[in-house]
């Protein structure tokens, strides 16, 4: 199961990794047309609209207070923006003290169905209730399944 997992999101990686190395690679200043393709690339990768926005946002500031002239200068401080807004909060495995909604999405393909009959299972045997409700857009029969 991890297998086929770090294998789907080894694809994932590498085109997120190739298109954000394609903007890096295509301009030699760091202008408008830029930050708008790297934001582009940010949005496709699924980073989401709001934070792609913020990220570009914080990354123009640091270009301008750190006086970053090069574009891989300009790499080196967006891959520390990032690492830096990748922490877990202290409640991020709340979930597991209450009624909770586990939400799994992911590529076709990585194990997404084996992964939350495989989770279902172990919740089950803990002593939990399970219920698991299936949205699919490409299975007409995906259906809610009681446990």
């Amino acid at each position: 199961m991890f297998d086929r997992l770090r294998a789907g999101l080894s694809k994932t990686r590498k085109n997120i990794v190739y298109g954000i190395d394609t903007v890096f690679g295509a301009y030699d200043d760091l202008n408008d047309e830029f930050f708008e393709d790297l934001e582009e690339q940010l949005i496709m990768a699924d980073v989401g609209v709001h934070t792609a926005e913020e990220v570009l946002d914080d990354l123009r500031g640091m270009v301008k207070d750190e006086r970053i002239r090069t574009t891989e200068d300009c790499r080196a401080a967006l891959s520390r923006l990032v690492a830096s807004r990748m922490t877990v909060p202290d409640d991020a495995y709340a979930y597991e003290r209450g009624p909770s909604v586990v939400l799994v999405i992911g590529v076709n393909g990585v194990g997404k169905t084996t992964y939350c009959g495989k989770m279902a299972s172990r919740l089950k045997a803990d002593g939990k209730k399970v219920i698991l409700a299936a949205a699919d857009t490409f299975r007409a029969a995906a259906t809610p399944a009681w446990m």
